[in-house]
Order: structure tokens, then C-alpha cells, then sequence
């Protein structure tokens, strides 16, 4: 693993904080106090488990030291994330919105298992993605809701990647490539959906 890749992680990171702070913004007003809490909540934990990875990264490229445990809560972190924020997405679609209510959500019990998190992220980023989509279409963003779904797929396939052999470079370029172009097909999206005149 080289620096320049391990500084690269970040840029995704980068791009998915940006999308999350526009989603946010142009969903405060419209979702309730618990649908909101589940979207901050999710999104946070998506942030911080891609700093934690990428930090990982750049600390075993620079030879200061491998914290494995960074690497390892990744994966749980990130799958519970876009759950909680498929959740908040979906409830905003199928429920009504009553700014008082405050949905009663725990969040799933931790395993050990690696396909328990592979359901939870499937399903959280298709929550996350496809009603992201379903919400712009509904508001006549249909080039919006076209990126979403590329960025699900995207997403789809970046977890793919992360199960092939990491142990070649290349593997990593690749896995990199498609995570950035991913992230910024969400933030592309989000752009669109959120801004004052569509690209």
C-alpha cells in the first residue's frame, strides 16, 4: 500500500461528507425529528468509518504503525450506517412525516459474522440510493434520480471489490477508481436534487 493510494482513500470520504450535508439540508424541513436523527446518525457513522479506514491507510503506507482496529470496525460501522440512513430515507417516502414523532429504532445487534453486514449494507444503501432516486423522481429530478442509482451501483460494486485480493496494487487502484467515481456521482446527484436549478 502506497501513500499516494492511502491519501486517495480520503477523497471519497471527502465527497460523501459534502453529499450528506446537502441531502441533509434539503431534507431537514420535510422529515421528522426521528427520521432526521436516523439520516444524521447513519450518515456520521458512514463518515467516520471512512476516516477511520483511510487513516488506517495512510498510517501502515507512512510505516508509523498498523491499527488493525481501525480496519476492522470499518465494515460494521459503515453497514449499520447506511442502514439506519436507508431507514430514515424510506420512512420519509412510505410514513408521514409528523415533526413531533420520534421513531423507536435500535440498532441491529453487533455479529461477528461478515454476511450479516453484507444484508445490512445491500439493504441500507438501497434504501439510501434507491429512495433518494424515488424521492427525486417524485420531485421531477429525473436525471437526479438516474444518479442515484448509478451511485448504488457503484456502491454495489465497490463492495464486491472489497472481497477480491487486496494484496495486488492493482486490485487497490481499482477499488479506489470506483469508490471516488461513486462518491461523486452521489454528490452529482445530490447537487442536482438540492440545488436551485438542475444541472
Amino acid at each position: 500500500m502506497s501513500v499516494p493510494m492511502a491519501i486517495i482513500d480520503y477523497i471519497p470520504v471527502l465527497f460523501f461528507i459534502v453529499s450528506a450535508i446537502v441531502i441533509q439540508r434539503g431534507l431537514y424541513a420535510i422529515m421528522s425529528k426521528g427520521a432526521f436523527a436516523l439520516l444524521s446518525g447513519g450518515t456520521i457513522m458512514v463518515i467516520a468509518a471512512g476516516l477511520m479506514k483511510a487513516t488506517w491507510k495512510l498510517l501502515y503506507a507512512l510505516g508509523v504503525c498498523d491499527f488493525e482496529r481501525l480496519n476492522q470496525c470499518f465494515f460494521p460501522m459503515q453497514s449499520v450506517g447506511f442502514l439506519l440512513a436507508g431507514i430514515s430515507v424510506c420512512a420519509l417516502l412510505f410514513f408521514p412525516q409528523k415533526k413531533e414523532a420520534l421513531a423507536a429504532v435500535g440498532a441491529p445487534a453487533v455479529f461477528s459474522g461478515t454476511m450479516v453486514f453484507v444484508a445490512l449494507m445491500v439493504l441500507g444503501c438501497l434504501g439510501y440510493c434507491g429512495g433518494l432516486a424515488l424521492y427525486a423522481k417524485r420531485q421531477k429530478k429525473g436525471k437526479a434520480a438516474v444518479l442515484f442509482l448509478i451511485a448504488f451501483v457503484f456502491m454495489l460494486g465497490m463492495g464486491y471489490l472489497s472481497s477480491r485480493d487486496f494484496a495486488k496494487a492493482s486490485m487497490n487502484w481499482i477499488a479506489e477508481g470506483v469508490n471516488v467515481a461513486g462518491q461523486l456521482i452521489l454528490l452529482l446527484a445530490a447537487g442536482m436534487l438540492f440545488g436551485k436549478k438542475e444541472v
